[in-house]
C-alpha cells in the first residue's frame, strides 16, 4: 500500500468515513449508471460493508457488475471545509459465517432496517456484501481551489481482473433471470396432466415424446416470458412500474437493470421459440398435423400477448393466456401420445386454465398503475382493483366447481377431488385479496397462495390420473411419483415464502423506524 504526499493521514480519513452513515453508491446497469444512498460501515482496513435485502436490484447489479465507486460527503457548514471520501473497488459477498455475523454487526450500527431486522432474527433475508477498494481518495474543499491533489490510499492488492468466465456466468446468470424459472410451472403443469390423461387412455406412455412436449412448452414459455419484457420495455411500462413485488409481477427487470440490452432480449425470445418450434415440426412430422396447429396458436398467443395486436391491452390477455396454458398445452401433450383428440384432456384442463388466469390476474394488481399510465388495458385496469376482486373470487370458486362437476358427470376419475385439497389456500388468497387489493406489499400472500394453488392442484390431478393408469400393483410407483410432486410443490412454497420474508421484512424494518 502506497500513500500520496499530501499530509492526511489513514486515520483522519476513517473517522470521517466513520461519522458519515450514508454513502452515494454508483453501479452500472449496461450503458447506465445507477446512484443511489446506502448505509454503509467500514473497519480499520478501509473494507466497506453494505447489507441489503436479498434481490433487490443494487444487489442484482453488484452481482453482475461488480466494479462500483463510493461517495462520502461531509458539509463543513463553511463551504471550504467540506470533505469528500471517493472509493473505487469491486463488491464480493460475504459468504464466511463469521464475517457475516461480523459485518452486520457493524452496518447495523449505521442502518435502521439491518438493525431491526438483525434482532428480530430475521437477518437471513440480507445480503451482505463487501467492497474491496483499490483506490481512496480524500478531498478538502480549500485545498481542491488551491490547485492541491488529493489524499490518494491505494490498495493493489485488491486490483483483480474480473475473468471472462466469471463474465461468462454472470451473464446466464441474467439469461436465467429472464426466463423466470419459476414462472415454469405454467406449461410444465398442463403437458404433465395432458400426457397422464393419454396414458390412462390408452395405456402406454412414450418418455421420449413426452420429454420433448415437455422441452417444447418450457422454452416457448421461455421465449414469451422474454418477448413480454422486450415489448413492455419499448412501451415504457416496465419503466413507468414502481408497485411491482417480485417475483409476482412487474416482469424480470433485466432491461431496466441493464443485465440484458433490449436487443439481447430480442434475440433471445426469437431463439427459444425458434428451438420450441423445431420440436414441434419434428413432433409434427413423427406424430401429425394437428400438433402445427395447436403450436403456431400458442406461438401467436404469446408473441403478441403485449406485442404486435397487444391482447393485454385489449384486455383478453387473460383469457389467451388460460386457453393457452390450460386447454391447447394439456390437449396437445394428449395428442403427442395418442394422436388422436378426446374432451376428457379439455374436461380436465379447465382447473389448470382458471387458476393460471387467476395467477396472472392477481399479479396485474400490483402493475395497475402502471398499465392504467401506459394504456395497457388489462381487466384489472378496467374494472379497478375494488371491482376486480369480485372476479378474482368468482375464478378461484369456479376451479374447484369444475373439479366437483368434472367428476360427478364421470369424464374425470373419482380421485380427481384430491385437486380440492388446496381449497383452502383458495379461501385464504380471496380474503387476502379483498382485504389488500390496492397495497401491493400487503397482497403478497394472495399472489403466493395463487401460485402455489395452481401448481399443487394441477400435479394432484395429474396424480389423480397417473393413479388410475397404474392401478393397484402400481403403488410403489405412485408413491414415488406423489412424493417428486409434494418435493415441487414444497420447492415452490418455499421459494415463495422466502419472498414473502424479504417483502414483510422491509415492511416491519420501515414502519418500526
Amino acid at each position: 500500500m502506497t500513500m500520496s504526499t499530501i499530509q492526511h493521514s489513514r486515520e483522519e480519513i476513517l473517522s470521517l468515513m466513520q461519522s458519515i452513515p450514508v454513502a452515494a453508491i454508483a453501479t452500472s446497469a449496461g450503458e447506465k449508471p445507477r446512484i443511489r444512498m446506502m448505509h454503509y460501515a467500514v473497519d480499520e482496513n478501509f473494507n466497506i460493508y453494505l447489507a441489503t435485502m436479498k434481490g433487490d436490484p443494487k444487489t442484482v447489479q453488484m452481482t453482475n457488475y461488480p466494479s462500483l465507486s463510493l461517495l462520502i460527503h461531509k458539509d463543513g457548514g463553511d463551504i471550504n471545509e467540506s470533505r469528500e471520501v471517493e472509493i473505487t473497488g469491486k463488491a464480493v459477498f460475504v459468504k464466511d459465517a463469521v464475517e457475516r455475523e461480523q459485518a452486520l454487526a457493524l452496518t447495523a450500527r449505521t442502518s435502521p432496517v439491518v438493525k431491526y431486522l438483525t434482532e428480530t432474527g430475521n437477518a437471513s433475508v440480507l445480503d451482505c456484501i463487501k467492497v474491496l477498494p483499490d483506490t481512496v481518495k480524500y478531498r478538502i474543499f480549500k485545498e481542491i481551489v488551491q490547485g492541491m491533489p488529493p489524499t490518494v490510499v491505494e490498495f493493489p492488492q485488491n486490483r483483480r481482473v474480473v475473468s471472462d468466465w466469471h463474465l461468462i456466468g454472470m451473464k446466464m446468470k441474467s439469461w436465467i433471470m429472464a426466463v423466470r424459472p419459476s414462472s415454469l410451472t405454467a406449461s410444465m403443469v398442463p403437458i404433465l396432466l395432458g400426457t397422464a390423461i393419454a396414458w390412462l387412455t390408452t395405456g402406454t406412455l412414450f418418455g421420449g415424446l413426452f420429454l420433448l412436449t415437455l422441452l417444447a412448452g418450457l422454452l416457448i414459455q421461455a421465449g414469451t416470458n422474454i418477448f413480454n419484457d422486450y415489448f413492455d420495455h419499448k412501451s415504457g411500462n416496465d419503466e413507468v412500474n414502481r408497485e411491482f413485488v417480485r417475483p409476482f409481477s412487474g416482469g424480470s427487470r433485466v432491461i431496466q437493470l441493464g443485465l440484458l440490452t433490449p436487443v439481447e432480449a430480442l434475440v433471445g425470445a426469437i431463439l427459444l421459440c425458434s428451438l420450441s418450434a423445431a420440436i414441434g415440426f419434428y413432433l409434427t412430422w413423427a406424430r401429425g398435423p394437428a400438433i402445427l396447429g395447436l403450436g403456431m396458436v400458442g406461438l401467436l398467443c404469446g408473441v403478441f400477448y403485449t406485442g404486435g395486436f397487444n391482447w393485454a391491452k385489449r384486455g383478453i390477455g387473460e383469457l389467451l393466456v388460460g386457453l393457452n396454458f390450460g386447454v391447447l398445452m394439456t390437449l396437445g401433450a394428449y395428442y403427442v401420445q395418442a394422436q388422436s383428440f378426446s374432451l376428457i384432456p379439455v374436461i380436465a384442463s379447465i382447473p389448470v386454465s382458471l387458476l393460471i388466469i387467476a395467477v396472472l390476474y392477481i399479479n396485474e394488481f400490483p402493475d395497475y398503475t402502471a398499465d392504467k399510465q401506459v394504456g395497457k388495458n388489462t381487466l384489472v385496469v378496467r374494472l379497478g382493483r375494488q371491482r376486480a376482486v369480485a372476479l378474482y373470487m368468482a375464478i378461484m370458486i369456479g376451479t374447484y366447481v369444475s373439479i366437483i362437476i368434472g367428476v360427478a358427470a364421470g369424464a374425470l376419475p373419482v380421485a380427481a377431488l384430491l385437486g380440492m385439497v388446496t381449497l383452502p389456500l383458495a379461501i385464504r388468497a380471496i380474503r387476502y385479496a379483498r382485504a389488500h387489493h390496492s397495497s401491493s406489499f400487503d397482497l403478497v400472500p394472495a399472489n403466493a397462495l395463487t401460485v402455489t394453488g395452481h401448481l399443487a392442484t394441477g400435479l394432484l390431478l395429474t396424480l389423480a390420473f397417473v393413479w388410475q393408469a397404474l392401478g393397484k400393483g402400481g403403488l410403489a410407483y405412485i408413491l414415488i411419483i406423489a412424493l417428486l410432486f409434494v418435493g415441487l410443490v414444497f420447492w415452490m412454497y418455499r421459494y415463495i415464502e422466502r419472498q414473502k420474508t424479504i417483502f414483510f421484512g422491509l415492511k416491519q424494518a420501515i414502519g418500526s423506524r
